[in-house]
């Protein structure tokens, strides 16, 4: 246990530390432990399929993963990760973990160590990306019964909203509280939250965070989406990062924006010394055109996530590539040279932020390295293109699997795992019978 970690809890006066792991899902799991504890252990140990779990709490077949054993692993706390939890009553702070084998080897399955792999290899290369996310989520009434659809809340006015209020100033003052209290714990927390606007749906918002490196942002997203759920609680609402929340309504996205440095001199290898676009750049462009298609299911990982990906809602079905070009999956927004970088409009805002980075961050490696070429820029719309990424989670699993590449930079038992995580998902999920099918099935077939 480091000196800095230990000063951090003293002159805090910290009573308990929660211990965080994300697994496959993105759901935080770990320990809670007292501060005195957490000083005398140094590390806290889970079981390897912790990590295995699906979002409804299940877990495939975990033998060929973890072994038949279902063994512990180490998790070791990460010092720059450490906060203090602003909303928790008491003084409670909170750090996340890398997971480790016994040896000290990083445990392939762990979302984390998946980043920090495809990240070592950019590393190898003398390359850092540099990604800055943009999230999208709704603010919901409260409801405790899953059967019936979700409406936006009440806002000061004593209203919900009717209409879309894209980059409405009202629409959001109309959450005032919510919102400064958020503003308030995001500080406290360290997330480097930038820009509040109101997006296109009914009590849907976006916050835009600081760019930085990788590892960095896919943390403050990962405990960004329990600051935002956390904060809504308490004023009586909730807020949701499904994909697609309510049928008439756009879906919410994770857009990344991602340029890479050189390590060595600190400049964007997008562009030459004489401000155009280096061959790099158009490399990296061509590798999300090749390998999105095939790593959708890091991008949308669950059922609901291919709702979102429709013609004329505001999210892209296509892998073309464009000049601030929206109607299109891979984005290059307007910027000065050293600014210049790839949007990743794809992924859902239900994405596990580690994987999510990991996957857009490969699919633009592989571009590089195999000096691959894009097609020409989509000047006009896209929208009439809506054949090119997976239409189902059990189309995006087959495809993953398929894809050698990618399998090798996330590592291939991690592939594995993660496509049986999946199907589980998507198997329980068809056992379903929807209010659809008793509808307009019951009596009339």
């Amino acid at each position: 246990m480091s000196q800095a970690m230990k000063d951090f809890l003293r002159e805090r006066n910290i009573h308990e530390v929660e211990c965080v792991i994300a697994d496959m899902t993105g759901i935080a799991r770990g320990k809670i432990l007292p501060k005195d504890l957490f000083l005398r252990e140094g590390e806290m140990r889970l079981p390897k399929s912790v990590l295995l779990n699906t979002v409804n709490g299940e877990q495939p077949n975990n033998l060929p993963y973890v072994g038949a054993t279902d063994p512990d692993m180490i998790c070791v706390p990460d010092l720059a990760t450490l906060r203090q939890v602003p909303w928790a009553a008491e003084n409670v702070a909170l750090v996340i973990h890398d997971c480790q084998n016994f040896d000290g080897s990083p445990v392939g399955l762990s979302p984390r160590a998946v980043l920090r792999r495809v990240l070592k290899m950019y590393e190898d290369r003398g390359w850092q990306p540099d990604v800055a996310p943009e999230m999208e989520f709704y603010l919901v009434a409260r409801s405790s019964n899953p059967h019936e659809p979700l409406a936006p809340p009440m806002g000061r006015s004593g209203k919900t909203e009717s209409g879309r209020q894209s980059y409405s100033i009202d629409a959001v003052n109309d959450f005032d509280p919510f919102f400064l209290e958020l503003s308030t714990f995001c500080k406290q927390h360290d997330l480097g939250v930038e820009t509040l606007i109101h997006e296109a749906g009914a009590g849907q918002m976006e916050i835009n965070f600081t760019h930085g490196e990788a590892l960095e942002l896919a943390d403050r997203v990962f405990l960004f989406k329990r600051a935002v759920r956390e904060t809504a609680l308490r004023h009586g609402i909730f807020a949701t990062f499904m994909a697609k929340p309510m049928e008439t309504e756009p879906g919410s996205a994770m857009h990344i924006h991602q340029s890479v440095l050189d390590t060595t001199s600190g400049d964007n290898i997008f562009s030459r010394k004489d401000g155009d676009a280096s061959d790099l750049f158009f490399n990296y462009i061509a590798g999300l055109e090749k390998y999105i298609a095939p790593a959708t299911l890091l991008f949308a990982p669950h059922v609901n996530s291919y709702r979102r990906l429709s013609r004329f809602m505001s999210a892209p079905t296509n892998v073309h590539w464009g000049y601030d070009n929206r109607t299109c999956g891979i984005r290059v927004p307007n910027s000065a040279p050293i600014n210049r970088r790839v949007e990743n409009r794809v992924p859902s805002v239900d994405v596990n932020p580690y994987l999510a980075m990991a996957a857009t961050l490969a699919c633009g490696y592989l571009g590089m390295t195999q000096g691959l070429k894009p097609s020409a820029p989509t000047s006009g719309s896209a929208e009439h293109v809506h054949d090119q990424l997976p239409r189902n989670l059990e189309d995006a699993i087959q495809r993953l699997r398929e894809c050698k590449p990618l399998s090798e930079m996330l590592g291939e038992l991690f592939v594995q795992a993660f496509c049986e995580v999946k199907e589980l998902e998507f198997a329980t999920y068809s056992r379903v019978i929807s209010s659809w099918e008793r509808e307009h099935l019951m009596l009339l077939v």
